[in-house]
Formats: C-alpha cells, structure tokens, sequence
C-alpha cells in the first residue's frame, strides 16, 4: 500500500471501521473512521485523483498535535494519513484527514 497514491475508493467501505494509529513514540490508539466525503472535482488538477476527505474518531482524551501518523488496518495495511485535531468533547477527539 504505501507504494501507491490513497484514493477515495480506499476508504469509501470502511465507515465505522477501527484504523489503529501505531507509532513508536505513542500508545496504540484506535481512531474510526466516521465519515468519507468526495470534495468538489473542479479543484482538483486535471489528470488527478479527485479529492476527499476523511473525518476520524477516538475515544483517547488525548489531542495528538496535527502531522503525519502511521495507522494500521487490516485490509489497507499500514498507511500514512496527515491528521488534523477538529473537535474535542467528553466523549473523545475528532480528527480530519484531506487529501487533495
């Protein structure tokens, strides 16, 4: 997986499945996946994949500073994902992912 460009398609089946961020200077934390949105084409680069959104959930309090994570599924393997912290309530953390 980590030699080919994430698209849309990658996650689009994958809501209410749990990726696992696994770095080595952090716990393992279990983030899942709430939300898979196509954003509009027409900012896109002709020739590009088209862009998309990803929103991610953890029930962790922790609020992981914004940056690339490695996170492990059990169907796409290991990835690569920049997150970004949205929200923070009682019940946990929201993080978006967009790529574009």
């Amino acid at each position: 997986m980590a030699n080919r460009q994430l698209v849309f398609e990658d996650f689009a089946d994958k809501i209410g499945v749990v990726f696992t961020l696994s770095e080595e200077d952090l716990p393992a934390i279990a983030l899942t996946l709430k939300e898979a949105v196509l954003l509009n084409p027409a900012f896109a680069p002709k020739d590009l994949r088209p862009p998309f959104s990803l929103t991610f959930r953890a029930e962790d309090p922790r609020v992981l500073p914004q940056r690339l994570y490695r996170m492990a599924h059990d169907g796409l393997g290991e990835v690569t994902i920049f997150l970004v912290p949205r929200a923070k309530d009682d019940s946990g953390v929201t993080y978006i992912a967009t790529f574009n």
